[in-house]
């Protein structure tokens, strides 16, 4: 295992600016993701830290000592892409043993290590298979085999789902999150899935233009976005124009009691399941109309014509409305978060 600590990298190519001092910190096996989308740096960063690309700018720490000048082969940092990149001529455990025997470890070892790592990730009886006997999922399985077989102190991962179609998505997350646990390797994983990032990390770093726009826990991240633009990343959203003053939220719905806030023109964001729907003949509420109807088995998804504002509304399938349809509506603006327009 390994800290890895970013600070300040940068890198450029062709003038064209892809990373702009860059920094973050990866405990000793904790699993973050770096989140965002095509073309922010994501796997630019991954490779600077596997050492495959060097920085124009900054540090890499690996707990606590540069790896800067430290080749790829003795840095510690192994990298498993989406293709998988296995050699279609070699059997699976030739694969798996493919590092070691670069590494130059003895037959007796390589033959242990990799019997240790065909038990690891469940691929008993395929030794002698070639990859194109395998499934995706399978494939991907000996490429985290041949990774871990040389027992790096980093796992690095990128997009590694996005060629695997949703069921087998949702099983391999899975099955390298519960990996990862019980290795308790540092792990970094690279995805513009916000899905993705959100089940698995313990930390996202959520990634845009070259910069780290907002550092920490998932929780963290969809609660309490620090802009509009990384509230965009996790999911839909309500925005709302209006004005605070002396802790009043006044807007084209009313007026709200809320905290203080040291804004004066806002956009009060809120999440679709903030906003809560009953039927027309309650006491309490804003009088709306159902415009749209989705059902997605557990959830229900409305878009509601509130005083001229369309607004997006998630509940349980427990509360059915029909289109056309008066209701109330009750926005907890308790779980607002404000920006400035």
């Amino acid at each position: 295992m390994a800290q890895i600590e970013l600070q300040n990298i940068s890198k450029s190519f062709s003038d064209h600016k892809i990373l702009n001092e860059i920094s973050f910190l990866v405990k000793e096996g904790e699993m973050i993701s770096l989140l965002g989308p095509s073309g922010c740096g994501k796997t630019t960063t991954l490779k600077i830290i596997a050492g495959l690309i060097h920085p124009d700018g900054g540090d890499i720490r690996f707990s606590g000592q540069s790896v800067l000048n430290v080749p790829v082969e003795k840095r510690g940092a192994v990298i498993v892409f989406q293709d998988y990149l296995l050699f279609p001529h070699m059997t699976i455990e030739e694969n798996i043993a493919f590092g070691l025997k670069m590494a130059k470890v003895n037959k007796s070892k390589r033959i242990k290590r990799v019997k240790e790592m065909i038990d690891l990730v469940h691929l008993n009886g395929h030794e002698k298979k070639h990859p194109k006997e395998l499934s995706g999922g399978q494939r991907q399985r000996v490429a985290i085999a041949r990774a871990l077989a040389i027992e790096p102190k980093v796992l690095l991962l990128d997009e590694p789902f996005s060629n695997l179609d949703m069921q087998l998505r949702k099983t391999m997350r899975e099955f390298i999150c519960n990996l990862q646990r019980r290795l308790n390797i540092t792990t970094i994983l690279v995805t513009h899935d916000k899905e993705e990032a959100l089940m698995t990390s313990d930390k996202i770093a959520v990634m845009m233009n070259g910069k780290i726009m907002q550092f920490g826990t998932p929780m963290t991240l969809y609660q309490k976005p620090v802009s509009s633009e990384v509230a965009d990343f996790f999911g839909e959203k309500n925005y709302i124009p209006g004005t605070i003053k002396n802790g009043i939220f006044q807007c084209s719905l009313g007026s709200f009691k809320i905290k203080p806030h040291r804004f004066s023109s806002v956009q009060a964001m809120i999440r679709p399941e903030e906003i809560d729907v009953f039927p027309e003949n309650v006491e309490t509420g804003i009088l709306g109309v159902i415009k749209t109807k989705r059902y997605a088995g557990d959830r229900i998804y409305y878009t509601i014509l509130v005083k001229g504002l369309i607004l997006k509304c998630t509940t349980n399938s427990n509360k059915i409305f029909e289109v056309n349809e008066k209701v109330k509506v009750n926005i907890n603006f308790d779980k607002a978060i404000f920006y400035e327009p």
